[in-house]
């Protein structure tokens, strides 16, 4: 019986891992799961090193997240403002991107909202167009490499929660 409600529990580890592809927090939700299956499960006790690290790695995921769109956007020229702009816009992307494709337009809202949102500003603040352009590509860019960070590590908050699990 252990066995199949830590294979569960996997299951629901996995699918919260796909809620990155909608924008979710999903290495925060990967932490709730397992921390709701500890508290729920008295025959395991995950050790507290374990959580902090997880919870270590997740908030560094989501600092290296908006430290590599503000680096992308800051290497292509993008102001200050551009910076803020792109930040902006990504949230703003990816809510009202959600409701499309079946919740992967959050993903794609992001990413896109990353790009206007420097545009958008960098226009606002006079630059030429090719410079406003340039700025916006490295948003985009930083954005999405900080997306494969975050994903990544899930990745391996995964698999240390199936070393804990099995």
């Amino acid at each position: 019986m252990t066995i199949f409600i830590s294979v569960l529990i996997y299951l629901v580890l996995l699918i919260a891992f796909a809620t990155h592809i909608f924008g979710l927090p999903a290495n925060w939700i990967i932490i709730a799961v397992l921390w709701t299956w500890d508290w729920m499960n008295p025959d395991v006790t995950l050790p507290l090193k374990m959580y902090v690290l997880f919870i270590v790695a997740a908030f560094l995921g989501e600092c290296v997240e908006f430290a590599l769109q503000a680096a992308g956007a800051r290497k292509y020229g993008a102001s200050r403002s551009g910076n803020w702009g792109a930040i902006a816009g990504a949230i703003a992307g990816a809510i009202f991107g959600a409701p499309f494709f079946l919740g992967l337009g959050a993903l794609c809202g992001a990413v896109l909202g990353a790009y206007f949102g420097c545009l958008g500003i960098e226009l606002l603040n006079h630059r030429p167009l090719a410079e406003a352009k340039q700025a916006a590509w490295g948003a985009m860019l930083g954005k999405v490499l900080g997306l494969a960070v975050k994903i990544g590590i899930g990745v391996v908050l995964l698999v240390q929660a199936f070393s804990a699990l099995f």
